[in-house]
């Protein structure tokens, strides 16, 4: 069991490492990572497997006693996460065969090595760090790994050097060096009341403290830090202005997992740690999960550029994850979790799907294009069926995603959040219907030159774009149509969770006082 903990760390860095070695190679590189993602993705479903049969599982690296040393545990919320990722590394893996296989800007030759040497290292360097993040048991390592997976972000961001993307991973980098240091000054508050950074040593010492006024202080370090990686109101304004930048799959695996890191990391703290003064920090998380709806759904309404439109989309369904949050019932948090995997599919598919509508249409502008329902209506078909998802139209799993926020929301008496999200998903059905009329069923305004549509027409190529999409499609559909099997598995997430002695068991076990 130790080594199936282990694993989804290790494995993306050797990963990472052969692709290095390989990278004058670029068809043994695609090899490599392919093969190496569906191991990944193996890996992955035997950890959730055995956490869902067995229970939650620790060890600590070295032998040393709990807790001393490096803590990796693996529950259930953390389990379903790392899995998530697996698959999404997968997916991922089979779309940048043809999204980053051809470079048509002019420094072809240079952004051709460019990407050879550093996308698929990177990549896996980044799920390294992702899911280091989920597995943790300590503060400090949580931070480690977040270090590692931005820094892997920071080079993928600005990987092809245009200006845009220097421009919007300066932003990047410098908001989340903010971040890191409200998460460093949280820990250094954290050890010096308690210390300890074991999560699981933390749960049972900070009930314990004589001045919980300073332990709720000092949650807010951590409610910025994390509400910063997470993209939530106000701490935001980073996201829409990078997220758009990178080559599409790129900006897929950042909307569908890097967000969900600064998300985990709220819920993990705010069920684990900061549990002594709910009214106050919890109706905090409540309001900013409202502004966080509100805005981003705003934000998307007001764009034309598909990709800004679903960046913004990333900030508004932030919020109802952190509302499930702040609810803080085992039916919400469970609502919340699903929410993660809802929207993992259906945002990575839609980022996906902008892809394949640029490389048949030569644009992302929606004003620019138009006439794909007639030309490719297979390819309509893939954009509709996320899209309704997205907007919460029943029986497709964004219904069922809202449902379990919205209820607990009614039965707690927070009408002004459920009228948010109901509002909210008026507007993202109106901004998903802008781009079907725009791009899809108006007639093609002609301004993209027809040269340009024929180098980009459906090719043999293509198939390796439009498997993935379908892949995510038929996964969202199965949440959609059986969804009790998923929520099952998030409730369970969920007890874990507000439920902490299993978790404080699993790493102290007899040490736990």
């Amino acid at each position: 069991m130790n080594a199936l903990l282990i694993a989804p760390i290790l494995f993306p860095l050797i990963l990472g490492l052969l692709t290095i070695a390989f990278w004058k190679y670029r068809n043994i590189q695609r090899i490599i990572n392919l093969i190496g993602s569906f191991v990944f993705l193996i890996i992955g479903f035997l950890l959730l497997k055995e956490v869902l049969s067995e229970g939650i599982q620790s060890f600590q690296s070295g032998s040393w006693i709990a807790p001393y040393g490096i803590t990796i545990i693996a529950d259930t919320f953390s389990a379903i996460m790392v899995f998530i990722t697996s698959f999404m590394a997968l997916i991922i893996s089979i779309y940048s065969i043809s999204s980053m296989g051809n470079v048509t800007l002019i420094c072809a030759k240079m952004l051709r090595k460019r990407r050879q040497f550093s996308y698929y290292p990177l990549l896996n360097i980044m799920y390294m760090g992702i899911c280091g993040a989920f597995l943790t048991g300590d503060l400090f390592n949580m931070y480690v790994w977040f270090e590692v997976l931005l820094i892997s972000s920071f080079i993928l961001l600005a990987m092809d050097g245009t200006k845009e993307q220097l421009a919007a991973t300066f932003k990047y980098v410098t908001i989340n060096l903010v971040s890191s240091a409200f998460f460093l000054i949280g820990i250094g508050f954290v050890y010096g009341m308690t210390g300890t950074l074991n999560l699981a040593d933390l749960a049972v010492k900070i009930p314990e403290l004589e001045n919980q006024a300073l332990v709720t202080l000092v949650s807010v370090f951590f409610l910025i830090c994390f509400g910063i990686k997470a993209a939530v109101f106000p701490l935001f304004f980073w996201l829409p202005a990078s997220y758009h930048t990178p080559p599409i799959s790129i900006a897929a695996i950042f909307a569908g997992m890097l967000t969900k890191v600064g998300v985990y990391s709220l819920i993990r703290v705010f069920t684990l740690l900061f549990v002594q003064d709910v009214g106050y920090t919890h109706n905090i998380l409540l309001w900013i999960a409202g502004f966080t709806m509100l805005v981003g759904v705003l934000g998307a309404a007001s764009h034309f550029d598909m990709r800004r439109i679903l960046a913004f989309h990333s900030i508004s369904q932030i919020g109802y994850m952190i509302a499930g949050l702040a609810l803080y019932t085992p039916l919400a948090i469970a609502g919340a979790i699903f929410f993660m995997i809802h929207h993992t599919l259906v945002k990575g598919n839609l980022f996906l799907v902008a892809g394949l509508v640029n490389k048949v249409k030569g644009n992302y502008d929606i004003r620019n294009i138009g006439g794909i329902a007639n030309a490719y209506p297979f390819l309509a078909v893939l954009f509709l069926i996320p899209a309704l998802s997205l907007a919460g139209i029943p029986p497709l799993s964004g219904f069922w995603a809202k449902f379990f926020i919205v209820k607990p929301g009614l039965e707690t008496g927070e009408y002004i959040m459920v009228a948010t999200a109901l509002f909210v998903g008026l507007i993202t059905l109106y901004s998903m219907i802008k781009i079907w009329t725009y791009a899809f069923w108006s007639k093609d305004p002609g301004v993209i030159k027809e040269s340009i549509i024929k180098q980009r027409v459906f090719s043999k190529e293509n198939v390796f774009m439009t498997i993935p999409i379908i892949c995510l499609i038929i996964a969202m559909l199965a949440t959609a149509f059986y969804p009790e099997p998923f929520f099952q598995i998030a409730q369970k997430a969920s007890n874990e969770l507000i439920n902490t002695t299993d978790y404080v068991n699993a790493v102290l076990g007899g040490n736990a006082k």
